[in-house]
């Protein structure tokens, strides 16, 4: 029995279970981008290749923000938290939120706050 390989799409999604007489196709008509094959030489999986027109793929990276919460050194080796500046400009240390953008801070902060 002809074990079947996962074909993924090119940003990592799993499409369908192909044979290799199928796959060799794919490879022929250059749709496969790169073929993963283990140390003793079995077909692990591939991956088509992007083609035009078709969007790029998202990241997680897409949906996480900006951190605003950094860790810092501190020079006598501890390591403390320490909150970015909002805003464009750069600001002192005690003055995180300038007054153009203050406002929008404390609106999504009391946004956050609960009512309980």
């Amino acid at each position: 029995m002809e074990r079947e390989i996962p074909l993924y799409s090119y940003d990592g999604q799993l499409i369908q279970w192909i044979d290799a007489k199928r796959l060799h196709r794919l490879v022929s008509m250059d749709r496969v981008s790169r073929v993963v094959k283990h140390p003793k030489g079995r077909i692990a999986r591939a991956i088509l290749r992007h083609m035009p027109g078709e969007p790029k793929p998202s990241f997680l990276s897409d949906y996480k923000g900006t951190k605003y919460c950094l860790r810092q050194r501190l020079g006598d080796g501890h390591r403390c938290f320490r909150l970015r500046p909002l805003g464009e400009r750069h600001v002192d240390e005690h003055n995180l939120a300038p007054d153009d953008v203050r406002p929008i801070f404390l609106r999504v902060l009391l946004d956050c706050l609960s009512a309980a």
